[in-house]
C-alpha cells in the first residue's frame, strides 16, 4: 500500500507561507477592541456577576440562548490555526475558549441562584453546535481526503469525542451533527466514484507480474482496499446501514470482488482476501447464521 503523507517540498513551503500570512493578519482583528469585550473569560465573568446579583432578570433575558451567538466570532478567531485533520492539532478541551465556557457552566454549582434545570448547562453544547461542528463540517467537505490514513483517523476520533464525551444538547437530534455526518457520507461516496478504478485486462496480459498492466492493476486494487478500510473506520460514528452501503455495495461488490474472482487461485489471491476481510468489524459477523453472508 502506498503512503498518503508525502507532499512536495514546494507545496509544503507555499502552504506554510500562506498560513503564516493569515495568522499574522489575524493578530490585528481585535487590536482596536477593549479587552473586556474581546476576552471570553472576562465577558463570561460579567454575565456570572449579573446572574449572582440579579438572577430574575438574568433568567428573563434568556442568556443561555444569547451567549453562543455572542461568543461565536471570538471562538472562531481561536480556531483559525486549528485543523482537526492534523496529527498534533490542539485538543478542543485545551483551548482557552473551552476552559472559559466550561468554567462558566461549572460556576453554577457553587452559585446560590442554581436551579435544578439550569439553562447555562446548555451554553457549551450550543457553542459546540453553532461554531465547532460547522468548522469540522467545512474541513470534511473541502479539505479531508478519504484515502488519507492520518486524516481519516484524526477526523473519526474527533467526531467520536465530540459526539460521545461532549453532549451536544438536550435535543434528541442536532442539525449541525446531522449536517456533519451527511457531509462525511457524501465525501466517501464521491471518493468511491472518483478515486476507485480497477481495470480488467485479459488473463494473458496480467499473468506476467512484472508487466506494466499487472503492476497498475495491483496498485489500483490496493488503493481500493485502502479506501475500504477508511470507510469502515466510520462504523460506530456513522449509522451502520450507511457504512455497509458504501463499504459493501459500492466498494466490495462493485470493484473488489470482481478483481478477486479474476485473480488465479494462489498465495496472491489469498493475501488479497485476507486484507479485505481484515477491514471489516468482527461484530458484523457475530449474529450471522451458518452459510449466510453480510
Amino acid at each position: 500500500m502506498s503512503s498518503d503523507e508525502e507532499l512536495a517540498l514546494t507545496e509544503v513551503t507555499e502552504f506554510q507561507k500562506s498560513k503564516d500570512n493569515v495568522l499574522e493578519e489575524s493578530k490585528t482583528i481585535f487590536e482596536d477592541v477593549h479587552a473586556d469585550v474581546c476576552d471570553i473569560r472576562k465577558i463570561l465573568l460579567k454575565f456570572q456577576e449579573w446572574k449572582e446579583k440579579f438572577p430574575g432578570s438574568y433568567c428573563d433575558a434568556y442568556i443561555a440562548f444569547c451567549l453562543p451567538k455572542l461568543l461565536n466570532a471570538l471562538v472562531r478567531v481561536q480556531l483559525i490555526n486549528w485543523s482537526p485533520l492534523e496529527q498534533n492539532s490542539t485538543d478542543l478541551k485545551e483551548m482557552p475558549w473551552f476552559r472559559a465556557v466550561e468554567g462558566f457552566s461549572d460556576a453554577k454549582k457553587s452559585s446560590e441562584s442554581k436551579r435544578d434545570d439550569d439553562p447555562d448547562e446548555e451554553v457549551l453544547p450550543r457553542v459546540t453546535e453553532r461554531t465547532i461542528l460547522p468548522k469540522i463540517t467545512a474541513f470534511a467537505k473541502n479539505v479531508w481526503d478519504p484515502l488519507s490514513t492520518s486524516q481519516t483517523e484524526n477526523l473519526t476520533q474527533l467526531c467520536d469525542n465530540v459526539f460521545e464525551n461532549q453532549v451536544l444538547s438536550r435535543r434528541e437530534c442536532s442539525q449541525a451533527k446531522q449536517d456533519l455526518i451527511n457531509t462525511v457520507v457524501l465525501r466517501m461516496k464521491q471518493s468511491v466514484e472518483e478515486d476507485v478504478f480497477i481495470p480488467l485486462y485479459p488473463k494473458s496480459t496480467v499473468e506476467d507480474k512484472s508487466s506494466p498492466c499487472s503492476k497498475f492493476q495491483g496498485r489500483r486494487f490496493w488503493s481500493a482496499v485502502e479506501l475500504l478500510s477508511k470507510v469502515l473506520l466510520w462504523d460506530g460514528t456513522v449509522q451502520e446501514d450507511t457504512v455497509r452501503g458504501v463499504g459493501l455495495s459500492k466498494l466490495l461488490n462493485r470493484y473488489l470482488l470482481l478483481n478477486l474472482f479474476n485473480t488465479p487461485p494462489g498465495p496472491e489471491n489469498i493475501e488479497k482476501c485476507k486484507e479485505v476481510v481484515a477491514c471489516f468489524p468482527e461484530r458484523w459477523f457475530q449474529n450471522l447464521g451458518s452459510g449466510s453472508t453480510l
